[in-house]
């Protein structure tokens, strides 16, 4: 223990001040290792964020490795697909007993070949579109029917709208074409009970404007059947054998969308009388029409398929296709009477807003003969005539304006066309 003199107390200071330094050298060296650690952490943390974006990038390069490997085998598998060798078009005639078949190419001539094993024997049947193998003609595929685009395009509704509830007039009419279509389609039981075959067609014949249309559609559609309409016109082409190949394609697709209903418009542009003189063109005309003959009462069967025809010139038409066993019901329609007219007239304005003043019965008795295209073309127009002075109910005074300018101006567009003719 140091004493209390001037010497000890000596010592004293110099160890003091011997500590204050260390303490300070102690302090900086902790202050500069904190100042380290400090940017070593940094460092770290920096690190760890270019680590974890080279992980990304690595994840991204290895996803679009396999997204060009994807590029570069489906690259491959088009071009050896491209160039896989043509392979020929044909038709299946016959099938041998040893399972060959008989096969007419699209070069011309016939071919006995076999089938590949992997081809369904229910797919391979006589008709049938098949690939053949370029070398061998060995039979490939089997390819579907193919359908004339102007087929196809044709207006096909799987289930019509129209009821028999927006058509006035043809209770008689309605009653024919149920016992004639929708019968032998929903209740087939009781023709084979009674042992009859139902009719294969039905013909409407009548003014334009009569609702023949209306009452085809309202029969697919009671049926829920899938409605096929064409015109006459369009089954007529200019080459040799395209009409009938139309015609026969026409009913293929009506077997399969069975049941079906084949409604063919202007009928008489098609089915006109065969004369003895006659130029190419009506040639044509008449081979398409003997495809037509062939469709109704030919070897394939139509139980599923009806067919409906219109025409407003009965009296032009061929005798083959009016004899029964083709279109065995003929049904008239013709202008409306009075009560039918009033129902048309209740028909076409059930959705327009009318006034209590206007009389069914007045306007049916000022519209004899009209039909009902003239009626619904009167309700519209008097809807028109409201709009026109901004009203939103329709009153008799536009309907006597519609009636007037439908009904008048009709007969004098007719008269006048007469005198130019004349």
């Amino acid at each position: 223990m140091l004493d209390a003199s001037p010497y000890g107390r000596c010592i004293m200071a110099e160890n003091k001040n011997k500590d204050e330094e260390i303490e300070d050298e102690v302090e900086e060296f902790s202050e500069a290792l904190a100042g380290r650690i400090a940017s070593l952490e940094e460092m770290n943390e920096r690190l760890i964020d270019e680590t974890n974006k080279n992980e990304g990038e690595k994840r991204y390069i290895q996803n679009e490795m396999v997204r060009l490997q994807k590029e570069i085998q489906r690259i491959k598998f088009e071009l050896d697909r491209m160039k896989t060798p043509p392979l020929i078009i044909g038709t299946i005639k016959d099938i041998l007993t040893d399972g060959r078949v008989v096969v007419k190419s699209s070069t011309g001539p016939d071919f006995i070949v076999n089938t590949a094993e992997y081809i369904a024997h229910e797919h391979v049947e006589v008709g049938a579109r098949v690939a053949l193998n370029k070398q061998s003609l060995a039979v490939v595929g089997v390819l579907p029917q193919s359908l004339d685009p102007i087929v196809t395009g044709g207006e096909v509704i799987e289930k019509p709208e129209t009821t028999y509830d927006d058509i006035g007039g043809l209770e008689d009419q309605i009653r024919e074409i149920k016992e004639a279509v929708e019968d032998p389609l929903l209740k087939p039981d009781l023709y084979q009970k009674v042992g009859i075959e139902p009719p294969k067609g039905v013909l409407l014949i009548g003014p334009p404007g009569t609702g023949k249309t209306l009452l085809a559609k309202a029969a697919a559609h009671q049926t829920e059947a899938t409605f096929i309409k064409f015109v006459g016109s369009e089954l007529v082409q200019k080459y040799i054998g395209e009409g009938a190949r139309l015609v026969r394609e026409l009913f293929d697709m009506a077997r399969e969308k069975a049941p079906a209903i084949v409604f063919i418009d202007e009928l008489d542009s098609l089915g006109a009388k065969r004369l003895e003189v006659a130029t190419s063109g009506d040639r044509e005309v008449q081979r398409t029409l003997m495809q037509l003959l062939a469709e109704i009462d030919g070897f394939d069967s139509l139980e599923n398929v009806k067919i409906i025809g219109a025409t407003n010139r009965p009296d032009i038409l061929d005798e083959a296709l009016m004899r029964p066993g083709r279109f065995d019901r003929i049904i008239e329609i013709p202008a409306p009477n009075y009560e039918g007219r009033i129902a048309i007239f209740h028909i076409h304005t059930r959705k327009m807003s009318v006034t209590k003043k206007v009389d069914f019965e007045e306007l049916a008795t000022k519209t004899s003969g009209a039909t009902g295209a003239e009626i619904k073309a009167i309700c519209t127009e008097a809807g028109m005539f409201a709009i026109r002075d901004n009203r939103s109910r329709v009153k008799v005074e536009d309907f006597m304006a519609a009636i007037e300018k439908v009904i008048d101006d009709d007969q004098i567009t007719q008269k006048e066309v007469g005198q130019m003719f004349a």
